[in-house]
């Protein structure tokens, strides 16, 4: 049986990361590298409320593609998702530790990124709904 309340919490933290990003993009923030990981960051965690919601297997990793792999086990129509998980995937790393190969956080990247992580927020919570 689903832990309704676990699935609220990680929902709950993934918001706060939306926000958080959201509220300095549209502040004029410049820290687009930190605006970036938080967008990755809250998509995440709307993966893994879903994989809990639906109780697939738990994987203790970052890479968005694989957690949405999982998730489509349950629910093909996920697929359409891909896209942005594949965006959002790169700014777990590149904007958290030096990296060696060139990065640009702009604020079209920034963009893109809001764009990605709304479309994952918005399909995951309507599919969650029904759960809580």
């Amino acid at each position: 049986m689903v832990d309704t309340k676990i699935v609220e919490e990680w929902i709950s933290k993934a918001d706060e990361d939306f926000e958080f990003a959201f509220l300095n993009l549209n502040e004029g923030k410049t820290f687009f590298a930190q605006i970036c990981f938080h967008f990755q960051q809250a998509s995440e965690k709307y993966l893994k409320a879903y994989i809990i919601g639906h109780e697939l297997e738990f994987r203790k990793i970052h890479d968005l593609p694989v957690l949405l792999k999982i998730c489509f086990s349950k629910d093909p129509s996920l697929e359409q998702l891909r896209e942005d998980c594949e965006y959002l995937a790169p700014f777990y790393v590149d904007t958290r530790y030096p990296v060696h190969w060139p990065t640009n956080f702009s604020s079209q990247e920034a963009q893109k990124a809001l764009q990605s992580a709304s479309r994952i927020r918005t399909l995951l919570k309507e599919k969650l709904q029904n759960l809580l």
